[in-house]
């Protein structure tokens, strides 16, 4: 039976082999009827014994077996490893292969999702519980994060992270390789020694740099604003705005010439700057007051 993915199909089937069962059509009949095939409509009455009260759906078209598929012994062998050392796909496959199995990586990998033993994970953003949003009323109490991405070249990028203290508007930002958890824990470490004040709570948005290991491993509490949501950080992407028109636009696409001259317009930004949501004072003119 050829492989159709009409959602409707089922339902046309047992219509089919009701007209030849119920009504008595001829199979033939039933034929120009529906623009199938004779043998189709006497294929679909032997599925279905009860006489079109039942719908015959379509049957998968995945092969029963593969000239190349894994023996059912390395299949085993795979699932009882996984199973008496915990480990992942990567250490399993090479342990087989100090055991003299030759599997390839993605085979293991397969095997592992097959069997469940793997948690699938669709990369779409679910709903989690998020803390309530905290009051800014003094510097340090809400912290936003964020990452700015530049292009190098069409397959490399570099990452500047941006920091922004909701409160007095106070900024920093530093140029990295690369955006991961760890680089995130030492640029806000760097933000901190650098700051007025104590950081009590950081907000981000969903990036992997802002990942659990992050949350973890800061030591200040830390909540994400919502999915598809960016005006929860409105402030911060105002931020990430400004830097870029006023300074990083200018500069040469390199981490080092970049950390060269951000601390310059910083403490321009931070010290000279007027801000209009300040009441035109800079935000070192804030934080003394608060």
């Amino acid at each position: 039976m050829a492989y159709t993915s009409n959602p409707k199909m089922s339902s046309i089937r047992r219509d089919a082999v009701r007209l030849v069962k119920y009504r008595r059509w001829s199979t033939r009949k039933v034929s120009r009827y529906t623009g199938f095939s004779q043998s189709a409509i006497v294929k679909w009455c032997r599925r279905d014994p009860s006489g079109g009260w039942h719908l015959i759906e379509t049957k998968s078209s995945r092969p029963h077996r593969h000239p190349q598929s894994l023996s059912r012994e390395v299949v085993e062998r795979i699932v009882t490893r996984r199973l008496e050392t915990r480990r992942c796909a990567e250490v399993i496959h090479r342990m087989l292969l100090k055991e003299g199995t030759v599997v390839s990586l993605s085979s293991v990998k397969r095997t592992l999702k097959r069997s469940f033993l793997i948690p699938h994970r669709d990369g779409r953003k679910r709903w989690h519980f998020s803390p309530r949003r905290p009051e800014a009323e003094k510097p340090g109490d809400l912290v936003q994060i964020d990452t700015i991405h530049l292009l190098q070249t069409k397959t490399r990028r570099l990452y500047v992270f941006t920091l922004l203290d909701l409160h007095s508007r106070w900024a920093y930002a530093k140029a990295y390789q690369e955006a991961r958890a760890g680089t995130t824990l030492r640029f806000v470490r760097e933000a901190q020694a650098h700051a007025p004040f104590s950081f009590n709570y950081l907000q981000s948005d969903h990036g992997s740099e802002f990942s659990r290991h992050f949350k973890h491993m800061v030591g200040i509490k830390h909540r994400h604003s919502r999915v598809r949501k960016p005006n929860d950080n409105a402030h911060l992407e105002r931020f990430n705005r400004t830097i870029q028109e006023e300074c990083l636009d200018r500069l040469p696409r390199k981490v080092g010439a970049i950390n060269k001259q951000l601390p310059a317009y910083l403490n321009y930004y931070n010290s000279e700057r007027l801000h209009m949501g300040l009441n035109y004072q800079t935000p070192l003119e804030v934080i003394p007051r608060s």
